[in-house]
């Protein structure tokens, strides 16, 4: 199965022929917003167009998922799928509310927000810009033309952690034909399109080599190791890797 692949100890690895980084990859540690829209969704655009505004803030780094729960209205979102909704699920059981709905933004893992309500959500990442994280991890990323390598340091964990390895592309223009939407042509942006938990983390130093065929789908500039509490929480680590959003 090629989407468990961690490996416990150290494996050698050569020297990398690095791309450039985003700009959030030079932050040490970033906010982290994960916008959850649909094509079929009417109130989502204003979000969608949003979070193009907050990727290109240098310590915001901006995810999209499309989930699949509103293509019964007559519209099948074409970058939606049952895991991006399966994770919308997650989070909020993971917080305990049971919230879930479109646009949503969670930020960095925790609180989350109608992605449309800029002034809240402008407030939640100033407040999480301030924030302290005694057990925060900070993990690099490399590659080459055939692997993708993430390096966690030992750490303190206050839980078991899960690494996610999320490969995104930086923009694409959909246009909707049928639905809420029916008419209308969206930019949605850092859409990601393949999700790979990439392993189990306890403390311990690790380096987790992963095949890039089998974890980055064509069409996908960029990706990022997000390290959470349990399988989708608080997040406690990043790295970025690939092209710049610009590409």
């Amino acid at each position: 199965m090629d989407t468990m692949l961690t490996r416990r100890s150290f494996v050698a690895f050569g020297a990398a022929a690095l791309l450039a980084k985003p700009a959030f990859a030079t932050v040490k540690r970033p906010v982290i917003v994960e916008l959850f829209t649909s094509q079929g969704c009417s109130s989502c655009p204003p979000a969608d167009a949003y979070l193009k505004e907050l990727k290109e803030q240098p310590d915001v780094l901006a995810l999209s998922y499309h989930v699949d729960y509103w293509d019964y209205l007559g519209w099948r979102d074409t970058l939606g799928g049952a895991e991006f909704s399966e994770r919308q699920y997650d989070y909020a059981e993971s917080r305990g509310d049971k919230n879930v709905y479109t646009p949503q933004m969670i930020i960095n893992g925790g609180k989350h927000f109608v992605g449309s309500q800029r002034n809240q959500v402008s407030s939640a990442i100033a407040t999480a810009r301030t924030e302290v994280a005694t057990d925060w991890v900070d993990m690099e990323m490399s590659d080459n033309k055939t692997d993708v390598t993430i390096t966690i340091p030992a750490g303190k964990p206050k839980k078991e952690a899960t690494l996610w390895l999320l490969a995104f592309t930086h923009s694409i223009s959909v246009e909707i034909k049928k639905g809420e939407n029916a008419g209308s042509t969206v930019e949605y942006h850092n859409v990601v399109r393949k999700m790979v938990p990439a392993g189990m983390w306890h403390g311990e130093a690790a380096k987790i080599v992963l095949p890039k065929g089998s974890v980055v789908p064509q069409g996908c500039k960029g990706w990022v190791a997000l390290l959470q509490d349990g399988k989708v929480g608080r997040v406690i680590g990043v790295a970025a890797g690939g092209a710049p959003s610009s590409v």
